[in-house]
């Protein structure tokens, strides 16, 4: 599965931004879909997944500013983001569970600042 996301850039803060990721390669084989972040100086977190079914759940402090949400006819990930925080300053990474193998595109850099 190839991913690439985009939608990345400079927000300010308690302002909105909408991620986008298209896949391609397999995407009749994918369960679940997911984003992940790395922020500057620290360590990869998952911030979000959906499964096939619509199932979503979100990291702790996340919970309630963004939203998950699958376009299966498009094969494409969304994460909208709104609260945005300094904090959520990082690379973001879409990806895609086939199995249970985790394939993961380039990311794409936003930065929440005033």
């Amino acid at each position: 599965v190839q991913l690439q996301a985009s939608g990345g850039g400079l927000v300010q803060p308690g302002g909105s931004l909408r991620l986008s990721c298209a896949a391609s390669g397999m995407p009749f084989g994918i369960n679940i879909m997911g984003w992940r972040r790395q922020g500057p100086g620290k360590q990869r977190e998952s911030v979000a997944t959906i499964t096939s079914g619509g199932v979503a759940t979100y990291e702790d402090s996340v919970a309630g500013r963004f939203t998950i949400r699958r376009d299966s006819a498009q094969n494409t990930l969304f994460l909208q983001m709104n609260s945005l925080k300094p904090e959520d300053t990082a690379v973001y990474f879409c990806g895609a569970r086939v199995g249970l193998v985790w394939s993961w595109g380039q990311g794409t850099q936003f930065t929440v600042s005033s």
